[in-house]
């Protein structure tokens, strides 16, 4: 596929989904310049925690699932993310590292953005950065008690909700 097909197939592909409804036209542009194919096979780790984040993906197909590595023992899973769904949001966030690990459990086709570039725009065009800084803050919230629901249902502390 040559780059101008590969960037009219992200450019169709973002542009129908969910996260990124009612953006701009000029801010999906840039977003779409910034982004490219990727693919991840079964077993792969995608970012590990504590590794600098540069990047976040929209999952084409595939599951990817996220968890806190534990000191001894197997990852906690948090979640299991699939086709349409967004992955990664420390490439927003000082100090700019993963709070999670993603580990790919079936072949995964994504749409890989540089966190970089994208940030430095946001710096730049700040109605840019606060579409992004919204549709994220919404994502963050939603996963954040998510994972909090799953950690509890697996410790069972009693009192604890």
């Amino acid at each position: 596929m040559n780059e101008t097909t590969a960037k009219t197939n992200i450019r169709q592909i973002i542009s129908a989904n969910s996260f990124f409804a009612g953006m701009k036209e000029d801010h999906l542009e840039f977003l779409v310049k910034n982004a490219h194919f990727t693919h991840a096979d079964s077993g792969e780790v995608l970012f590990r925690q504590g590794q600098p984040a540069k990047c976040f993906y929209l999952m084409i197909s595939g599951e990817v699932t996220v968890g806190v590595p534990a000191i001894q023992g197997p990852i906690l899973q948090l979640q299991e993310l699939a086709g349409g769904q967004m992955i990664g949001w420390s490439w927003l966030i000082d100090p700019y590292r993963w709070d999670f690990q993603a580990n790919v459990v079936s072949t995964a086709e994504l749409i890989e953005f540089n966190g970089e570039a994208i940030l430095a725009h946001c710096e730049h065009d700040n109605g840019f950065g606060y579409e992004l800084y919204k549709r994220f803050t919404g994502l963050m919230s939603e996963r954040l008690t998510s994972a909090r629901r799953k950690m509890m249902d697996q410790w069972e502390a009693p009192g604890f909700a």
